[in-house]
């Protein structure tokens, strides 16, 4: 699609794919303006495909915090392919960003309230993210100032049903979400007993590994394992402590230099 006009906008180069979505670097030719765009992947256009893409757009809608990427359009291409427009974020994952300015522990907990405060609004407007991990937590620059942004709504949880006429259900032996990151009523198989709280374990998650380097659980091994399996360590098995899963990795003196601290 590079190079094709969708709407008002020229599609510049793709930056990102999902499974349910690309995501392209576009122009807004009225606004003179670089944005994002989502549009659905060819050859998913089955009704539960359509809903939970028209539930990320719907969800995006309800959202106005400065923590949470922008929505600016919504339309569909005449191959009958709906998309979307947020604003665009030359970002980094929010680990990586902190890595490389060799933030302090004082300005990676300021990045992290302000992650925090974008995933209550979520909550406030009733939507679980379910998928809080470091690529959905991307952080810019803007004069001098680095702003965390949470992106990526696909796989959201929708608790109020006026959104889209129901909620996305998770299908049986389906996990939505990212093993390393997920919570342990999230790999239940059980949508009703996801809720908040879910979202709260993965900023758990993601603020021990802002702060470390390293995961709770080693994510090479959940992925190689079947989803059961995954599911039954998540649910399970206690998260080994921050020091026994430092010294596994090797990386407690990395860790602390990354981080701008003599120690972790």
């Amino acid at each position: 699609m590079i190079g094709q006009i969708l709407g008002n906008y020229k599609i510049l180069e793709q930056v990102g794919e999902g499974s349910m979505g690309a995501v392209f670097h576009a122009l807004d030719l009225m606004l003179d303006r670089e944005v994002a765009l989502k549009v659905l992947k060819p050859g998913l256009e089955s009704a539960s495909i359509l809903r939970r893409f028209e539930s990320e757009r719907q969800t995006l809608a309800l959202m106005q915090h400065p923590n949470i990427a922008t929505l600016h359009d919504a339309g569909t291409s005449a191959q009958g392919r709906p998309y979307f427009v947020m604003e665009y974020l030359d970002g980094l994952p929010i680990t990586i960003a902190c890595d490389r300015r060799r933030s302090t522990l004082a300005e990676r907990l300021a990045l992290f309230v302000e992650v925090c405060r974008a995933v209550e609004h979520a909550h406030r407007k009733g939507v679980v993210h379910r998928d809080l991990k470091p690529p959905n937590v991307l952080v810019t620059e803007r004069d001098g100032r680095l702003i965390p942004k949470v992106i990526d709504f696909g796989v959201a949880k929708a608790a109020r049903i006026h959104m889209t006429g129901r909620t996305i259900a998770t299908g049986f032996g389906e996990l939505l979400g990212t093993p390393e990151y997920m919570s342990p009523e999230q790999a239940s198989f059980d949508t009703a007993a996801i809720g908040p709280a879910s979202d709260i374990y993965s900023l758990g998650v993601l603020l021990y590994e802002l702060l470390t380097g390293v995961l709770p659980f080693d994510p090479g091994r959940l992925r190689n394992l079947d989803v059961a399996e995954a599911a039954h360590i998540i649910r399970e098995v206690p998260a080994p402590p921050l020091a026994a899963r430092l010294a596994e990795t090797g990386t407690l003196a990395d860790a602390a230099a990354l981080r701008g601290r003599n120690t972790v």
